[in-house]
């Protein structure tokens, strides 16, 4: 069995021996590198193309957010599990806005991390509760039947984008090109009223289209 290879990316030596030390205690987890600022996690990234990055936000030279975006644009299939203290409404949109495939706050990671990172690992998102309580309060606005107005390639392409699919990933599983996947992406947040694609992952938690299995 191939095991899940994972960058770790956070500027506190202690906080990031800690974690491997919790990762290396699993025979399915390899650590394969270790960064301590933002810019080096997108050069590990692209040189050693880890499953997983799993990257603190705040960090010198290049913030965590930022590394997260630039990981996401030139290397889509590496996800990003952010682990970070903080949880408030504007940190947690930039998080998503980013491309993470989930968030950690760093108290819970102890108890969270392996479920995370199987989650993130097969294309699901995770989000610890307090940022899924946060991700819900945030969308209270959708009506509860506003779902029915989307066709069944629609639902199928928003569960897909929820889940951290790339367009170039959603037209090869569904045999479709992108310039339709982009046209569907496009209908779905006519139909709902939706801006972007942080409101996309919103609408999806909100609907149980994707599971969190953390509320």
């Amino acid at each position: 069995m191939s095991k899940i290879r994972i960058l770790l990316a956070d500027d506190h030596i202690v906080v990031r021996e800690g974690i491997r030390f919790l990762l290396e205690s699993r025979d399915n987890i390899e650590v394969v590198g270790e960064v301590s600022n933002g810019r080096d996690a997108i050069r590990k990234a692209g040189d050693l193309k880890p499953d997983i990055v799993i990257m603190d936000i705040s960090m010198p030279i290049l913030n965590g957010i930022e590394a997260t975006r630039a990981i996401m644009q030139q290397f889509p299939k590496v996800k990003v599990l952010v682990l970070t203290m903080y949880e408030d409404r504007e940190t947690v949109r930039q998080i998503l806005r980013a491309g993470a495939a989930g968030c950690l706050i760093k108290r819970s990671a102890a108890s969270d991390l392996f479920s995370a990172i199987e989650a993130v690992h097969q294309g699901e998102a995770f989000f610890t509760p307090s940022v899924s309580k946060v991700l819900l309060e945030d969308y209270v606005q959708i009506t509860e039947d506003a779902i029915e107005v989307l066709s069944q390639r629609e639902r199928q392409i928003l569960q897909l984008v929820a889940e951290g699919y790339a367009n170039r990933e959603i037209a090869d599983l569904l045999c479709i090109s992108v310039k339709t996947v982009e046209g569907h992406k496009d209908n779905i947040k006519k139909k709902l009223g939706l801006k972007d694609q942080v409101d996309l992952i919103k609408y999806a938690i909100l609907k149980g289209i994707i599971s969190l299995n953390r509320v």
